[in-house]
């Protein structure tokens, strides 16, 4: 018997609980070694632990102050996950709020479940008033910013660099305004 592939009939998008932190870090840790092939350094992809990522998302879970998680349900199963807050730089303007993360594990790339996610998240965000979100994506990761501007974000000029390891990788900023209540094509 194969497992079914998952469609959108069958996604349920809801609001994360601490018990999901477990199922979080399987997705967050996936995805990861997935996506940043050959943009991250190979050590520091297999050094991620599921246990530590378990930890912080329990963490985040169970106190998660301004932040909102939610994920993805497919086939019974947590299939990705995003969450929000408010931006960790000070020079974003009053009613500025962060994607700060949106991983999905390889199998429900490019099915929808995406936009699913990227639709609640800032769904929410416009409900709780704020009028943008910012985000920050690998500048070589193309299939996230392809996603990205598939779905209405813009790059907003800001780069900066992350150290994998003594290896400088480059992150892009995307802007997205909620002007109109809208938050993306659907």
């Amino acid at each position: 018997m194969t497992e079914t592939e998952p469609t959108l009939t069958n996604v349920v998008i809801r609001a994360a609980l601490p018990p999901d932190a477990a199922d979080i870090a399987r997705v967050h840790v996936e995805a990861w070694r997935a996506a940043y092939v050959g943009i991250v350094p190979q050590a520091v992809l297999d050094r991620l632990s599921i246990d530590r990522r378990q930890q912080f998302w329990a963490n985040r879970l169970t106190d998660p102050g301004e932040s909102r998680t939610f994920v993805a349900i497919c086939d019974g199963r947590i299939a990705g996950f995003a969450g929000t807050g408010r931006p960790s730089d000070p020079e974003h303007p009053e009613g500025t709020a962060e994607l700060e993360t949106i991983y999905l594990l390889p199998e429900a790339w490019r099915i929808g479940v995406g936009r699913l996610l990227i639709r609640r998240s800032t769904g929410d965000l416009a409900e709780r008033g704020f009028s943008s979100a910012i985000l920050w994506v690998l500048t070589e990761n193309e299939r996230g910013r392809r996603f990205y501007e598939a779905v209405g974000w813009q790059g907003d000029g800001r780069v900066q660099m992350l150290d994998f390891d003594g290896t400088p990788v480059e992150e892009m900023g995307y802007r997205l305004d909620f002007r109109g209540g809208s938050t993306g094509p659907g």
